[in-house]
């Protein structure tokens, strides 16, 4: 499967929040938007960064409370782990797992079409198992 088909099936929405805005508002967006990361990015098309809870739990720890009225780029991670649409869901686990990264930006042309989570990752590679597993099923039972 590849990666432009899991993103027809999920959709293409990106949470994203500017690099100047707080940590704050990125908690915020973060809940509204029931995701663990939010791409950083002035435009919703251009990728400045990623920014998880991980990194926000992290920062509390480092840096305590003031950490909540720094800017987002204070904390982000600006070397961001990209995919493309024609990518396969398992090239895709590979770099999560190798980079140890849960969401990974889907950018086409230098240009931001979408997200993929590590759950969406194992979404994917259940539903081929089911898949696989109805064919052998009806295969067994024709023969």
């Amino acid at each position: 499967m590849q990666i432009s088909q899991l993103l027809r099936n999920k959709g293409r929405e990106v949470a994203t929040v500017d690099g100047g805005e707080s940590v704050r508002v990125a908690l915020e967006l973060l809940a509204r938007h029931g995701v663990g990361a939010l791409v950083v990015s002035p435009d919703g098309r251009r990728i400045d960064g990623i920014v998880s809870e991980r990194d926000v739990a992290r920062g509390l720890h480092e840096r305590g409370a003031a950490l909540l009225t720094d800017p987002v780029s204070s904390l982000m991670t600006a070397e961001v782990q990209t995919c493309r649409p024609d990518a396969g869901v398992h090239d895709l686990a590979r770099l999560m797992t190798d980079h140890r990264v849960r969401h990974v930006p889907v950018v086409d042309d230098g240009v931001l079409v979408g997200i993929v989570s590590i759950g969406d990752v194992v979404k994917a590679r259940l539903d081929e198992l089911e898949a696989e597993r109805a064919q052998l099923v009806d295969y067994i039972q024709t023969a």
